[in-house]
């Protein structure tokens, strides 16, 4: 029996199918070992698991008290057994969820850290981008101001001296 693992353990629909299932076939068994009741003692305790297995399907609790509830069939115990394992493995893949959830969050917030670091230094080069140009604007250069360019000949690339 595999269920799909939903975010509240197995598919219910698919459990609930499955003990129909279940419930369905135990009923043919029961009806075959009923016909062949007469070959022995053997198929009266088949006959019995079968029909007591349909029973605790039907109400889908602990089976009935009484002399026969101190000591389970083979059945039952197989049955627990079952149960004990889909319990088992639901348990474990809701750790498993739980810890792909928490290596998620935690990935996201790297992530999103990481992405508002890089915002940060992008809007400071942008400011001092700005503060740069804006200072380049507004400072003009007077007409006069000698420049390195002034002191150079032209054609010599030297500064006449």
């Amino acid at each position: 029996m595999r269920f799909s693992v939903v975010e509240t353990g197995y598919d219910r629909r698919q459990v609930d199918s499955c003990l129909d299932e279940l419930s369905l076939r135990l009923g043919r068994l029961a009806a075959r070992a009923e016909g062949a009741a007469g070959a022995g003692r053997e198929w009266d305790q088949i006959r019995s698991d079968a029909l007591h297995l349909c029973d605790f399907l039907h109400r889908r609790t602990a089976p009935v008290e009484g002399p026969e509830a101190a000591r389970p069939s083979p059945a039952e115990r197989e049955a627990a057994e079952l149960l004990a394992t889909a319990r088992a493995e639901l348990e474990a893949a809701r750790e498993e969820a739980r810890r792909l959830r928490e290596e998620a969050y935690a990935d996201a917030l790297r992530a999103r850290r990481e992405f508002e670091a890089a915002l940060l230094a992008r809007r400071r080069r942008e400011s001092r981008v700005d503060e740069i140009l804006a200072g380049a604007r507004g400072e003009r250069v007077p007409v006069d101001t000698p420049t390195a360019a002034a002191g150079v000949r032209p054609g010599t690339g030297r500064s006449a001296a």
